[in-house]
């Protein structure tokens, strides 16, 4: 891994002079109080190896005759200059072959040098670089766009399986009802049925009568017209004979009632309801079971595919131990971006953006002023197992810090001086009288 072996800045922002050598892994902690030139330091290393993009709006200290310079020593040999009326940029490497903004960028990551620029992005952001970085996006991608359709389809049949068991729980169950709707025109044709074979019943009946009366005429004319005694009686005997079928067939003959038919008939429209109604119950109770036998299919489709994403991260190189993804974004440690400490998104930020080029060895950290003493030194400890350089800024005069810089100097250096001011001529090797 490259990383800043020295750095040399003079007249940059409010940096007045600066000659740093960082440590080689772990925390270099610039400290010093408000407007001293901490985040001074870190815009100037950024201008020197991230190019003009970089460059401060205003990059000449305010009242110095003196153009900015730079100068930066890296690990691999390299030495990144700037200064001049331009701050024209020179790499030069160890054999003196010269070279540019492409060499540094080859190497250099943007985010180290710019890290706010990664942690201010948004979560999704900060999820993909990730992901492509352990080349799982596109299959993470993949697995999740599949993962919510079948979650969208197991929404919607649940809730259509709440629905057909709401309604199956709200209708009414009519356990009188036939199983089937009733049809009027069948109740019809059974009650003219039975009035027909009522009407046979009522000629029978009006042919005992008739028969009644017959009998008692011929015993009337028996009386009356004895000279065809002989004939009558073999009438009556005959008759007699008929009366008694006739009587046998009356005793035996029982009228059917049409009373519950045509109470049906009245009805038919209310027991059809009722029908209707247990068919409809019946309806949403099976379609009820169906579509939850279908739900629990998607539940475990989806579980199947959350498994096989929780084994995709599992298997990929991720750079920081307990750092994954899920639903598209950054979890640490089972808590999301927006959870995490300020540590821990500084220890996310870092791993990540050390993935992006492996070479970079080397991060820019502002502010960091937001930790305390003990996640200080436990950071400063990962750093150096990962054998990762930071540079940051503090606001802070304690021990923890490398350097102190006050008004512009590294504290204890104020008399340092980088750059000859403009029109001074060297004087070259002193000459005492004798000597020669």
């Amino acid at each position: 891994m490259i990383k800043i072996n020295k750095l040399e800045i003079e007249n940059v922002k409010r940096v007045k002079a600066v000659k740093i050598e960082p440590t080689a892994s772990g925390l270099t902690i610039v400290g010093g109080r408000n407007n001293q030139g901490k985040t001074s330091v870190l815009d100037s290393i950024a201008w020197g190896l991230g190019g003009n993009k970089y460059r401060p709006s205003q990059p000449d200290r305010e009242g110095s005759v003196v153009p900015p310079f730079l100068s930066i020593t890296l690990s691999n040999g390299l030495v990144v200059e700037r200064k001049g009326k331009n701050s024209d940029l020179k790499v030069i490497d160890p054999n003196g072959v010269k070279g540019g903004q492409q060499l540094l960028d080859s190497f250099v990551e943007e985010l180290a040098i710019d890290l706010p620029k990664f942690m201010s992005a948004k979560s999704g952001e900060k999820a993909n670089i990730l992901l492509r970085i352990i080349g799982v996006g596109q299959q993470l991608h993949e697995l999740e766009v599949k993962e919510q359709e079948i979650y969208n389809r197991r929404h919607t049949i649940g809730q259509i399986a709440d629905q057909k068991a709401k309604f199956a729980k709200e209708q009414t169950y009519f356990p009188d009802a036939p199983k089937e709707p009733v049809s009027a025109s069948e109740l019809i044709q059974q009650q003219q049925g039975i009035l027909a074979r009522n009407g046979e019943n009522h000629r029978k009946r009006q042919q005992l009568l008739q028969i009644k009366t017959l009998y008692g005429s011929l015993s009337e004319e028996i009386v009356h017209l004895k000279e065809k005694l002989q004939a009558a009686e073999a009438r009556f005997e005959q008759t007699a004979y008929d009366l008694e079928i006739a009587k046998k067939d009356s005793l035996e003959l029982q009228d059917e009632s049409t009373a519950e038919l045509e109470s049906n008939i009245r009805q038919i429209d209310e027991i059809n309801r009722k029908v209707r109604a247990n068919l409809d119950k019946d309806k949403a109770e099976t379609d009820a079971s169906d579509y939850r036998v279908q739900y629990d299919q998607l539940t475990a489709a989806i579980n199947d595919i959350r498994t096989q994403k929780t084994d995709l991260l599992t298997n990929a190189n991720l750079p920081l131990e307990g750092l994954s993804v899920a639903e598209g974004e950054l979890i640490y440690h089972g808590k999301k971006w927006d959870n995490m400490s300020g540590s821990d998104q500084l220890k996310v930020s870092t791993a990540i953006v050390r993935k992006l080029k492996p070479n970079c060895g080397f991060i820019l950290l502002d502010k960091l002023e937001q930790m305390d003493l003990e996640t200080l030194k436990e950071f400063g400890q990962w750093l150096e197992q990962e054998g990762l350089q930071a540079i940051a800024t503090r606001v802070s005069t304690g021990e923890e810090c490398s350097i102190i810089i006050e008004d512009g100097y590294v504290a204890g250096q104020e008399d340092i001086q980088l750059q000859k001011p403009p029109g001074e001529i060297d004087p070259g090797p002193s000459w005492k009288v004798g000597e020669f």
